[in-house]
């Protein structure tokens, strides 16, 4: 009679276990996973009949998952100093922002690419204008580039000419250490 006591303590035991593992199972949250960090390579080409007349390249670098909520923010560029109505010897003037913008958020890895809203501005002054005209491109979306590929992630014609401007992503995946 000990025996058959000690057995179906076992069996319970072992039943209750099982069922605690199962219950577990469905509602365990998976762990977090480690970021993974991307460099990435924008370049800025400004085209003329298909090729290109003016080329810029600006870099960083993000990583993926919750841990990066303001992503990465590039900003190059000047002041232009246009006249404020009054005359140019009283240095009168109000100073634009020309150049580039770019934010990215909301990396993510998917099967071989990265997934990431890109919003991009770019402004410059037209040549030889007086008062300076600036020219403006703004962009934004969410983009899935192949990872190691230079990919076309924006392209606008020019609004008073027979140029485009593009903005190109490669996206290279950083080793961990």
């Amino acid at each position: 009679m000990r025996n058959k006591t000690k057995l179906a303590a076992a069996c319970g035991a072992i039943l209750l276990t099982a069922g605690i593992c199962a219950a577990q199972g469905d509602n365990a949250k998976p762990a977090a996973e480690q970021p993974k960090y991307f460099h990435l390579d924008f370049v800025v080409k400004e085209l003329e009949g298909g090729k290109a007349v003016n080329t810029r390249h600006y870099s960083t670098t993000i990583a993926t998952g919750d841990s990066t909520p303001y992503g990465c923010t590039i900003r190059a560029g000047s002041k232009v100093p246009v006249p404020n109505g009054g005359a140019i010897a009283a240095g009168q003037f109000t100073y634009i922002d020309v150049g580039v913008n770019i934010d990215c958020r909301s990396a993510k890895e998917i099967e071989g690419s990265l997934a990431i809203s890109v919003a991009a501005e770019i402004s410059t002054p037209a040549p030889s204008s007086n008062p300076p005209l600036i020219r403006q491109i703004k962009w934004s979306s969410n983009v899935i580039v192949p990872i190691g590929k230079p990919t076309v992630i924006f392209s606008s014609d020019d609004v008073t000419g027979k140029g485009q401007m593009q903005l190109e992503l490669t996206a290279t995946a950083i080793p961990a250490r």
